[in-house]
């Protein structure tokens, strides 16, 4: 037990050193310690009314079991976070190389903008959000702590990003161009590349429920929210292909065995790719 002077010069000594300090207390000789400190916990049943005003956190059963199970939330809030910023922003930028890809060779742009407004309502909005709600990695609470002035977009994320945009693109101007041989006009080959986009990054929200560890470890369907988002977003794309009304409005054609073959062929490359990269980031 120290004077409460002393805890504030112990909390200033560890914020020099670069540390992210906590501060636990009860009474009101901890107020000054407790508003120095990066966080400062308070007990909620024994604690005074002064500890709890300036206190971020309040222990509701003065257990400190109960800041280990706090820190372990927000590692998992923030990988999620990460999780659905590299999600949208592969996504995305994949979509923008395949418009600028097909501009610089002088193709007819393969999506069209009600496709492509429709294409992010679906793949933008219900398994990014369920991204959101992913469950914690089973060794988060392994890891070291991460620099509080590491951006979001670090090193790491930014190869990733690059890395499943080109292989979106690859995948939906492989699938254009076969359906630009194999049929005349646009609009079949422009569905068949509307549709591998939008299955390649339904897959592609798959692969993003973790950075490191593959589908195969955190197994493919244990996130629920995002089994029902997906199959939300596989019934608003297959009725804009097969519901007679719609299919003028959004220019699209009923795809064929023959077509679905190879929209199934060329959506599993992004998929392949994220997997793969991670397991040689494991490797290495």
């Amino acid at each position: 037990r120290v004077a409460p002077e002393h805890k504030v010069r112990i909390v200033d000594a560890l914020k020099y050193n670069g540390e992210i300090t906590a501060m636990t207390g009860d009474g009101v000789n901890d107020a000054l310690a407790l508003k120095r400190a990066d966080i400062g916990i308070s007990m909620g049943i024994t604690g005074t009314d002064v500890a709890k005003n300036t206190a971020e956190v309040i222990l509701t059963d003065d257990n400190f079991a109960s800041i280990v199970s706090a820190v372990e939330e927000g590692r998992i809030i923030y990988s999620n976070i990460r999780k659905f910023v590299f999600f949208l922003l592969s996504c995305n930028v994949g979509e923008i190389l395949i418009v600028f890809l097909s501009i610089l060779f002088n193709l007819q742009v393969p999506l069209l903008p009600i496709q492509l407004l429709w294409l992010n309502l679906i793949t933008d909005s219900f398994p990014a959000l369920a991204l959101g709600v992913e469950r914690g990695e089973p060794d988060i609470m392994n890891l070291p702590p991460r620099d509080p002035d590491e951006p979001i977009l670090d090193r790491t994320m930014l190869s990733g990003v690059i890395t499943q945009s080109i292989a979106i693109t690859l995948a939906v101007m492989l699938a254009y161009l076969w359906g630009l041989r194999h049929f005349e006009g646009l609009t079949i080959p422009r569905t068949i590349a509307f549709t591998t986009l939008i299955c390649a990054e339904l897959l592609r929200a798959f692969s993003s429920r973790s950075e490191k560890h593959t589908l195969f470890k955190i197994g493919f369907f244990s996130n629920k929210t995002l089994n029902f988002a997906t199959l939300a977003s596989l019934g608003l794309m297959f009725a804009v292909l097969y519901v007679p009304i719609l299919q003028p409005i959004f220019h699209t054609y009923p795809l064929g065995i023959k077509e679905w073959s190879i929209v199934l062929r060329f959506c599993l490359i992004p998929l392949v790719m994220g997997e793969l990269s991670k397991m040689i980031r494991k490797k290495a």
